[in-house]
């Protein structure tokens, strides 16, 4: 069965439910730094997220002939009120044989549902640090004092998330901070491309590079007490929400009604990248080939766009709108096979 707990621990930066706990056990209370201790400026939301019936950006245009695949861009977050108008896309789907859910990876065991299930305890012992450190006792006091401050602004006096390891903790606070500021990581697209599929008979396909895991409980032992190179993955994140939230919103905005050039003009430092890279870079990753990861997703994705074109005059597909504006991005590398590529 795919284990989603154990891809999140070795290859992703993405919560799922058993790698979280809720940031509403109260424990006992944390106090804030000393008002002498030096800290960033927290920026406050200027920009409100759009709400109500929002068109979202129009479709980019790979073709080879008369066979063309519609890309749309996808963004996280995305205003979470906005009621997407999705009727071009959903006409889209209609007039084709395939659609292309976004790109991935999966990791399979050999253990049943029941015997899957006994691991999660030790999941979430995985998500802490090793020999029982704080993140107190891992981070930079610089940093530590302004994740105090961003911990309580978003997720409130939570002792337990102290130890947990950088990389999980920083992610639990981008995922607070993102719903108090009126945004939404996902729920916006996919459920609807669904839809449409099923009712229109449209087969869908999802490339996903899928990879096996022999014993998950010696990878989840080996990972609990390996240390992870991921004080960069957290300070980005603090980063980010310190400075980029008004940013964040913009760009989600500028997805929101199809403003492309604004989102060309918008670009962000995004952590993700360096807490992936953490990830990946941990010898229980490296050990089992991940490291290459993202190249064997990215390959996977243009062999089946390429099928795709090769065997449907049309073919719906999604994709994280990121690899759509970077100039050596998936479409790139389609258009330098020959494909013609037109923006909206």
């Amino acid at each position: 069965m795919r284990l989603l707990c154990i891809a999140t621990l070795l290859l992703c930066f993405t919560p799922v439910a058993a790698a979280q706990s809720s940031a509403a056990t109260q424990v006992a209370p944390v106090a804030p730094p000393a008002a002498s201790t030096s800290l960033p400026p927290i920026t406050d939301m200027d920009v409100v997220a759009v709400s109500g019936m929002q068109p979202g950006p129009g479709m980019w245009r790979v073709s080879k002939g008369d066979h063309v695949l519609w890309v749309m861009g996808t963004l996280s977050p995305a205003p979470k009120k906005m009621v997407w108008i999705s009727r071009d896309v959903e006409a889209t789907i209609a007039a084709s044989q395939l659609v292309m859910k976004s790109p991935g990876a999966s990791v399979d065991s050999d253990l049943g549902v029941f015997r899957s299930a006994l691991l999660i305890p030790s999941l979430f012992k995985a998500r802490k640090n090793p020999d029982g450190a704080t993140l107190k006792d891992v981070l930079p006091p610089d940093l530590y004092a302004r994740w105090q401050v961003l911990k309580l602004k978003y997720i409130g006096r939570d002792a337990g998330i102290e130890k947990w390891r950088p990389i999980f903790a920083a992610n639990e606070l981008y995922e607070a901070a993102v719903k108090k500021s009126g945004l939404a990581t996902s729920g916006i697209v996919s459920p609807v491309v669904d839809k449409a599929a099923k009712r229109h008979d449209v087969k869908i396909v999802s490339p996903i590079v899928r990879l096996k895991v022999e014993d998950p409980k010696k990878a989840i032992k080996e990972f609990s007490g390996t240390a992870l190179g991921d004080v960069e993955c957290f300070r980005k994140t603090l980063d980010r929400l310190e400075t980029d939230l008004t940013g964040m919103t913009l760009r989600a905005n500028a997805w929101a009604i199809g403003d492309i050039e604004a989102l060309r003009e918008l670009p962000y430092d995004d952590q993700n990248r360096a807490c992936i890279r953490a990830m990946l870079e941990a010898s229980v990753a490296q050990k089992r080939g991940l490291d290459t990861l993202p190249q064997k997703i990215e390959a996977e994705w243009l062999a089946t766009a390429e099928n795709a074109l090769r065997d449907n005059t049309s073919t719906f597909a999604l994709l994280p709108i990121s690899e759509l504006l970077k100039p050596d991005g998936y479409l790139a590398k389609l258009q330098a096979k020959g494909y013609e590529v037109v923006a909206p």
